[in-house]
């Protein structure tokens, strides 16, 4: 059967309470937590550092993915990787060699993926699939959490999807983020996404019978 996971984005946690919010992330069923890296250059907003992520994995077991909105990744990856880090993905746009950061992130034992935003060219994933244990998709513009969902992404991760099960390349994995909700996620899940980020979507409102509500729409599309 095909596994969805469900990975909340604690951008949009309640930063005073964080450990209590991931706590509910793990009482309602989430399979992993990510964390947005801003750098204030790649992209306007500032968030988190290592500091924060390797705190975050003294209190979860969770795995933890690391979205590096950050110019130069190349220079912090062994720093995620200490911090805790199980998933590492890095931009495209803000990076000139690839290939050698993504080969950096596997040899630390580390899941890699390259991230696309919504105007660059889906070419750029098809040219690096072959490496990367998963490729993030955007559906806003990065930066800031709760923005509305781009809904011609869709036809992006069709593409993706398609390029990947041509190729034999179906272990590689689709991640989606940005302004996925309860009442979109079915979409997302039909275009070929295997991971489902979402921050305000799950975290606003009551956070446990909202990973409930998406998991149940999921699996309506999944079985």
């Amino acid at each position: 059967m095909r596994k969805v996971y469900i990975e909340p984005s604690l951008l949009s946690a309640d930063f005073v309470n964080l450990a209590r919010d991931i706590r509910m992330c793990e009482e309602g069923g989430a399979d992993l937590l990510h964390l947005d890296i801003m750098d204030g250059c790649f992209v306007p907003n500032i968030t988190i550092g290592q500091p924060v992520v390797k705190a975050i994995r003294q209190v979860s077991n969770l795995p933890l993915v690391c979205h590096l909105m950050i110019v130069h990744p190349e220079r912090y990856i062994e720093d995620f990787v200490d911090a805790g880090a199980d998933y590492i993905s890095i931009h495209c746009e803000g990076q000139h060699h690839i290939n050698r950061t993504l080969e950096s992130i596997k040899s630390y034992g580390k899941f890699c993926g390259l991230a696309l935003n919504p105007g660059t060219p889906i070419e750029f994933a098809f040219e690096n699939a072959e490496i990367c244990d998963f490729i993030l998709l955007m559906s806003v513009n990065p930066g800031f959490g709760g923005q509305t969902f781009i809904t011609s992404f869709l036809k992006r991760a069709e593409r993706l999807k398609d390029f990947l099960l041509k190729n034999n390349l179906e272990n590689v994995l689709i991640e989606v983020d940005g302004g996925i909700k309860i009442d979109n996620v079915q979409d997302v899940v039909r275009a070929g996404a295997d991971m489902i980020v979402s921050g305000s979507g799950l975290f606003n409102g009551n956070l446990l019978e909202n990973i409930e509500k998406m998991r149940k729409k999921i699996q309506e599309v999944i079985t």
